[in-house]
């Protein structure tokens, strides 16, 4: 892009107030470590303002540059260069957020709330400028887009309706309105979050009496004594509601009342009446989308998110739910008499609750087909399984992933991992952390430190990273993981390759549709316990044994039995997250859980099953991010058993031609095409609902 020379005066000055503060500030400076890694040891909370407000000052004038210049308007001028431009902030942004996620405490809380409103209005005063906004359309009127590359015409059509969607056509009565509900929006998402981060922290379950851990397996009881001694209650039992405590507590604990607490403190999360408590919060959060939804001209919020997903309407969405949904309840209802048998077997009559589910399920499970999942967890050690996932990769694509030392990390049990193409080209770096502490939320995910781009030509390596809350272990013991952690590590691990792979010139088109993205991740859950892939990863720890045939065979044929639960909890919070999101208007003294319990009754869920995240700690959608988009789990779910057919079909679930394909049409375009396309240049069909019931065992 040629710049005037106003447009230089002002970055360079800009610039050089920062030349001084970049020696005290290190987010200021170029990162001169391995890689560009963050200087994590070197950042301190203080750092973060300063740089955030610099930043913001720089972005503000590469935009001015852009309005005042005098040169006609074109692609380049304007529609790259404003999609380059805030290159400081973007950087800040990616340490910080990710930062704040991962090794958060007050001090980074507080930063993150007193930067909600000063992001949301830097970003309005982007998006609602009008000159700005002038220019962007002229160009998206004017250019002739044969002239452009695919990539570009995309770019330009994703920049002007991103303009659209923020509110550039309102007038400015509508856009003062914005303003104010994007600032509230944008605070009341972070208050849920932290809120519900301070809530899972607050409860302890301690146990004195030895015999209150009946039933519970050992790795699990010395975890818990080591929490109690680190809390200052030697000689006790600690339990937490992070979920490598709570979930075996409640498929093992022979205890029920004590089950029952657990389950409460889990379930009521947020719900408890004090300084933490989330319902007013979310009413509010509710009616403030409700009325952004309204001013941008559409019936409902959903409408408003679902228009640039994959699935495009709210019938889409409810059309996938009516499908599957009746064929889940009976499901369930199947699992639930079971349980019932199970209750009977032990000489008890009382009607099973939600806190009975989970350890008459196991032992259900057990009884059908003489499957502990406690069998599983010796060949699932934690490296194992990392390594494991490391050859799928090279398998499939020719990858490889090398642990790199004396680099800095972003917390000192997190290691890192260079990724290299199969000529031997730097693809990125890789950080994995993976133990549950109170700084980190709850959940695993994957991030980024930085987005892959191209600067002066040259591709940027994109540094990615996954985080967890694995089961940690005793002082001395190896991570011995679940069969759900060993899916999680593949499914984030997806998410990983599929930033890895990138290859976009502009951050534009770099992010698909939510209802897509879950694709990539959960393609690789397939592979996870394929008896081909245990082969090769699964070995006992202490001995180094493969799996037996035997607990092969049992997985195999246990696998689909729990689905009518796991199925169940997932539908109804998508359903609830829809639900709220349908709403046209909040009626006076609306109460958030009587509406959940209202669209629970409706749908007919059992009642020992509660929704995968209650209303008061559903994250996903109110804390934003899956708002109005929870059901892109099992939408994408539809897509990635279709595409593992694709495998299976060739008699080789590790196909390079497949793979190679998958690569090029899914991995690493970003979004130059549409996701509906991107799939069908893949499978050369639109994708078949057929095998996700199979799997499910919904058919």
């Amino acid at each position: 892009m040629k710049k005037t020379i106003l447009a230089l005066c002002a970055t360079a000055l800009v610039c050089g107030c920062a030349n001084n503060e970049a020696v005290e500030n290190p987010l200021l400076a170029e990162f001169n470590t391995p890689f560009g890694v963050p200087p994590f040891d070197d950042i301190k909370p203080e750092h973060y303002m300063p740089a955030f407000e610099l930043g913001m000052e720089q972005q503000k004038a590469e935009v001015d540059a852009i309005v005042n210049s005098t040169e006609p308007a074109t692609f380049e001028n304007t529609i790259a260069a404003l999609d380059q431009c805030g290159a400081l902030l973007n950087k800040v942004s990616y340490v910080f957020y990710a930062q704040n996620s991962a090794c958060t405490d007050s001090a980074m809380q507080a930063i993150s709330r007193e930067l909600s409103p000063k992001l949301s209005k830097h970003s309005d005063d982007i998006n609602l400028n009008p000159a700005l906004f002038a220019k962007v359309k002229e160009v998206y009127e004017t250019t002739d887009t044969a002239a452009l590359t695919k990539e570009q015409k995309k770019l330009l059509q994703e920049t002007y309706k991103g303009f659209v969607r923020s509110g550039a056509n309102l007038d400015s009565l509508g856009q003062a309105k914005l303003r104010e509900l994007n600032s509230e929006i944008s605070l009341l998402q972070l208050t849920f979050s932290q809120n519900m981060l301070a809530e899972t922290n607050a409860f302890q379950l301690f146990i004195e009496d030895e015999k209150d851990l009946a039933g519970l397996p050992k790795s699990l009881i010395d975890n818990a004594a080591e929490a109690a001694t680190a809390a200052g209650q030697q000689g006790k039992w600690l339990f937490t509601l992070h979920n490598p405590s709570v979930m075996p507590f409640l498929q093992y604990a022979e205890n029920r009342d004590l089950r029952q607490k657990m389950y409460e403190g889990y379930t009521n999360r947020g719900n408890n009446g004090n300084e933490n408590d989330n319902k007013e919060v979310v009413r509010r959060l509710v009616e403030a989308r409700i009325e952004k939804a309204k001013l941008m001209g559409y019936y409902d919020y959903a409408t408003f998110a679902l228009e640039t997903r994959m699935a495009k309407t709210t019938e889409a969405v409810c059309a996938l739910f009516d499908q599957v949904w009746p064929s889940v309840v009976k499901k369930a209802n199947e699992e639930l008499k079971d349980i019932k048998a199970e209750i009977r077997k032990e000489g008890k009559n009382f009607e099973p609750m939600g806190w009975d589910w989970s350890y008459y399920a196991n032992k259900a499970k057990q009884a059908k087909y003489a499957m502990d999942e406690n069998e599983l967890r010796p060949y699932l050690k934690l490296e194992n399984v990392r390594d494991g996932m490391f050859l799928l990769a090279n398998k499939l694509y020719g990858v490889t992933f090398t642990q790199v030392d004396s680099i800095p990390l972003p917390h000192p049990e997190a290691t890192a991992f260079e990724c290299k193409d199969q000529d031997g080209t730097h693809l990125g770096l890789l950080y994995l952390d993976f133990f549950p502490r109170a700084s980190k939320r709850g959940g695993a995910w994957c991030g980024r430190y930085r987005n892959q781009t191209y600067v002066d030509g040259q591709r940027k390596a994109p540094i990615v990273t996954v985080v967890c809350n694995f089961s940690k272990p005793a002082a001395g013991q190896p991570s011995l993981l679940t069969a759900d952690e060993a899916s999680t590590m593949f499914h984030e691990f997806g998410h990983a390759l599929h930033s890895l792979f990138a290859d976009v010139h502009y951050y534009g088109v770099a992010s698909v549709p939510r209802d897509f993205v879950e694709l990539p991740s959960q393609v690789m859950e397939h592979w996870v316990f394929e008896p081909e892939m245990l082969a090769l990863y699964a070995r006992h720890y202490e001995t180094g044994e493969v799996m037996p045939t035997s607990l092969v065979e049992k997985l195999e044929k246990s696998g689909k039995y729990g689905q009518g639960f796991a199925t169940a909890e997932y539908w109804a919070a998508a359903w609830l997250d829809m639900r709220f999101h349908f709403l046209k208007e909040i009626p006076e003294g609306f109460d958030v859980m009587a509406f959940e319990k209202q669209v629970m009754d409706e749908i007919k869920l059992p009642k020992q099953i509660a929704p995968r995240y209650r209303t008061t700690y559903f994250n996903h959608t109110m804390g934003g991010g899956y708002t109005a988009g929870y059901y892109s789990y099992f939408w994408s779910e539809v897509l990635d058993a279709d595409a593992y057919e694709a495998f299976k079909e060739t008699g080789n679930i590790f196909n390079t031609e497949v793979a190679a394909k998958f690569r090029q049409c899914v991995l690493t375009p970003g979004c130059i095409d549409d996701a509906d396309v991107m799939y069908y240049n893949f499978r050369g069909a639109t994708p078949n609902i057929e095998p996700v019931l199979k799997n499910r065992g919904l058919k």
